[in-house]
C-alpha cells in the first residue's frame, strides 16, 4: 500500500538547518529522499517503536515519524 509522506513545518526546518551545517549536503539530501521513498510503501515494517512513534534511521539522519493508516498518510514530525 502507497502513502503520503508529509513532513511537518518543524521537520523541514530541522532539515534545513541540518543541511546548512552539513559538510556533505549530498548525503543529507540523499537520506531524505531515502527515507521519503522508504516510508511510502509498508511505513508499519520501517524503523522501530520510538515513544508511541516510529524512527527511522537513514543515515546521517534519524527520522521520527507517525503513521496514519485511515488516511494512508505518513507524518514526519522530527529529524535529526
Amino acid at each position: 500500500m502507497i502513502y503520503t509522506v508529509v513532513w511537518t513545518a518543524k521537520a523541514q526546518g530541522q532539515l534545513a538547518a541540518l543541511w546548512l551545517r552539513a559538510t556533505d549536503r549530498r548525503a543529507v539530501t540523499r537520506a531524505s529522499h531515502n527515507a521519503d521513498q522508504l516510508l511510502r510503501r509498508d511505513p508499519e515494517t520501517r524503523g522501530e517503536e520510538f515513544f508511541g512513534d516510529r524512527l527511522l534511521v537513514e543515515p546521517p539522519l534519524q527520522v521520527v515519524f507517525s503513521i496514519h493508516p485511515d488516511d494512508r498518510q505518513v507524518e514526519v514530525e522530527e529529524v535529526w
